[in-house]
């Protein structure tokens, strides 16, 4: 079964779920173009998180995910909404999805972690999960430590279940690359940024829209916790702090509420989450036509090549 069999969509192509940022509109697009919508449950209640997938409900009648962090304190009560809400597929991250796979399985949803490891990878199959998204350090956000040209081969030779990459894709060329290395499908997100559907500020798109190849900051290392956005005056003061060594909790003095002031428009203190393939990222478009030039593309170059 190829991955389009498996979620019911048209293309291999998942939208990553950006905490904050990948709500029931953008999802709705994305679902409506061909792929797979996901909507971010990160800081979201179960009430939040409800109306969002009622909402998603309303814009698509094509199949769309949720994403559940499973570091949330209320991950329990949101594992439970998707079967109440009967969501079709779930992806998760920063966690062990365990508890809630037999749940979700009974209940007819799709399970696809988000993992960083081949020992993850294993892990995960023996689980029963239906697919992985194998996510390189390229990508934006919270990242593991591994490049996805080096991941994707490594956890297709090491599973049987269908391998999804995510991380430095934002054109065709990138998904036919990873299609090389044995990927099924590309999880994408940094791109989606820069569209009209996006929730986040102007600004924020615009900050997309001008950064080069060099303009990401990984912040955390010290801590064990990295994460990678745009360079701005709160990733220098952070950076500069984790140089001088100082303690999680001061760190996280830099961070906290950062992102919900990058959505809002806060360019210089806000955590402007991205990946390195911002670089290439130069318009902004609607979902619908940055699917059709990533599949074009895709198209083309698989004939070419």
């Amino acid at each position: 079964m190829n991955i389009q069999e498996l979620l019911g969509t048209k293309y291999p192509v998942i939208q990553g779920a950006m905490a904050r940022i990948a709500d029931a509109k953008l999802a709705a697009a994305v679902s409506n173009a061909g792929g797979l919508g996901i909507i971010a449950g990160g800081g979201l209640s179960k009430d939040e998180l409800r109306t969002e997938i009622r909402k998603c409900k309303e814009l698509t009648s094509n199949p769309f995910g949720v994403n559940i962090m499973l570091m949330a304190s209320n991950k329990d009560e949101l594992a439970h909404l998707l079967v109440e809400e009967q969501v079709p597929v779930v992806t998760t991250g920063a966690g062990n999805p365990e508890p809630f796979i037999q749940m979700w399985k009974e209940a007819g949803i799709k399970v696809i972690p988000v993992i960083a490891s081949v020992k993850h990878a294993k892990k995960m199959e023996f689980l029963g999960v239906d697919a992985v998204v194998a996510e390189g350090t390229e990508a934006g956000g919270h990242i593991g430590s591994t490049t996805t040209m080096c991941l994707i081969p490594q956890i297709v030779d090491a599973v049987s279940i269908p391998v999804i990459a995510a991380g430095g894709i934002a054109d065709g060329r990138g998904m036919r690359a990873v299609e090389v290395l044995g990927a099924s499908g590309v999880q994408i997100g940094t791109r989606f940024l820069a569209t009209e559907e996006c929730k986040i500020a102007q600004a924020y798109k615009e900050e997309i829209i001008k950064a080069n190849d060099t303009d990401t900051r990984v912040l955390g290392l010290s801590i064990a916790s990295p994460i990678r956005n745009l360079k701005n005056t709160m990733t220098e003061n952070y950076l500069e702090l984790e140089h001088a060594g100082a303690t999680k909790e001061e760190l996280d003095q830099l961070t906290l509420g950062a992102l919900k002031r990058a959505v809002e428009g806060d360019i210089n203190l806000g955590s402007m989450m991205s990946g390195q393939i911002v670089g290439m990222i130069r318009d902004i478009k609607t979902v619908k036509e940055v699917i059709e030039d990533l599949m074009s593309q895709y198209e083309f170059v698989k004939r070419e090549k």
